[in-house]
């Protein structure tokens, strides 16, 4: 089997060195993926051997662009490319990720996609980094999307014409989206992925994930909005009625809802407050959209 990686990033410093040193003895080719660094990302990998992609800056800059871009790369500089692994150059692969991904997918033929744990590496540096840690921990088994770090068949990603470019957030749901309308499945399993940086250590970059959350939430609703997806409207309406004036005096009940279930009082503290945000996110996509204004990228770091 030929497997590929492609990293993408900005600004990563030792992160990105962390990502592309865990990477090498795992893969058989190496994409980096860089939109506009001022650092010395792009020659530190260039000095490792990997292919090095440079986004031009006169297109916005997003993830599903920059990683369309790296597999581009990996189908040129590697032909019987099988799969490829993606990952975020602010994060370290675990040293059996690769192996444990490629037996999953064997074991499973329907199978196109899997991820594993991601882990913050420093849950206790912040409160923000230790909900960022909880939110990886999602159910093992058959998935209906997966976060920024994956091992995919990159046959099935073509298949679906990879990312689309311009989303500027959620563009890993839209794409295990229209995987599993094309009959593939997307997998969760119970191994050691990735370690992430998020480096979150004030309220402002908390809320401002959170903001592009709900904008996500927004545009793939408006992007393809059906029964099949109605989850998505859920959570849209459940962030707009709780974040009006009018429930906040029942927000207690809304954190004990919460409670009941993570029996973690300060993720049943975040989930609640973090409905503001997430509206504020919402009303700025149907604004943007009301003016016909292009959605530009938003950054926490």
């Amino acid at each position: 089997m030929t497997v590929g990686l492609v990293a993408i990033g900005r600004n990563e410093g030792e992160r990105l060195k962390r990502c592309l040193r865990s990477a090498r003895a795992q893969v058989d080719a190496l994409v980096y993926v860089d939109s506009g660094s001022s650092d010395d990302s792009v020659a530190f990998a260039r000095s490792l051997g990997v292919h090095v992609v440079e986004l031009d800056k006169e297109t916005p800059f997003t993830a599903g662009r920059a990683r369309n871009e790296g597999a581009r790369r990996l189908r040129e500089v590697m032909k019987d490319a099988e799969f490829v692994q993606f990952v975020d150059g602010d994060c370290e692969l675990d040293a059996g990720w690769i192996a444990q991904g490629l037996r999953e997918l064997r074991e499973r033929p329907r199978a196109v996609l899997v991820c594993g744990r991601r882990r913050e590496r420093f849950p206790e540096a912040s409160v923000y980094n230790r909900l960022c840690d909880n939110e990886w921990n999602t159910p093992i088994g058959q998935a209906a999307a997966c976060g920024g770090d994956f091992l995919v068949r990159l046959a099935a990603f073509e298949q679906v014409n990879g990312f689309v470019p311009d989303l500027i957030a959620g563009e890993e749901p839209d794409l295990c989206f229209r995987l599993r309308q094309a009959g593939h499945e997307i997998w969760r399993v119970d191994a050691e992925m990735t370690l992430h940086d998020a480096a979150m250590t004030e309220f402002s970059q908390w809320w401002t994930r959170n903001l592009r959350s709900g904008h996500a939430s927004a545009e793939a609703w408006a992007r393809r909005g059906s029964w099949a997806e109605r989850h998505l409207l859920k959570d849209i309406v459940s962030n707009v009625v709780w974040s009006l004036p009018l429930a906040w005096p029942v927000w207690p009940m809304l954190f004990m809802r919460v409670y009941q279930r993570s029996k973690d009082p300060m993720h049943a503290a975040f989930i609640v407050l973090g409905k503001l945000p997430h509206s504020q996110g919402q009303l700025k996509f149907w604004l943007d959209r009301a003016r016909g204004a292009g959605s530009q990228i938003i950054e926490y770091k």
